[in-house]
């Protein structure tokens, strides 16, 4: 796991909480920790999967006929 690090700059504390947010969401922690919280039935987390997949297959889809 890597740790994800922000610097404080002149004390300005309330830029460093948003900047450790959006790397917190970027990275997909707060989808994880959400997941755990609660149980998910299985046949709604192969859905999930399958859909992450689709989305994934789409996003490498789009970037390769954007580098033609």
């Amino acid at each position: 796991m890597k740790a994800i690090e922000v610097k404080v700059f002149d004390n300005d504390l309330e830029k460093a909480m948003r900047i450790l947010k959006k790397k917190i969401q970027n990275d997909g922690l707060f989808k994880r920790l959400k997941l755990k919280k609660s149980y998910e039935k299985p046949s709604e987390f192969r859905r999930r999967k399958e859909r992450e997949a689709l989305r994934r297959q789409r996003i490498a889809a789009a970037r390769s006929r954007r580098y033609r």
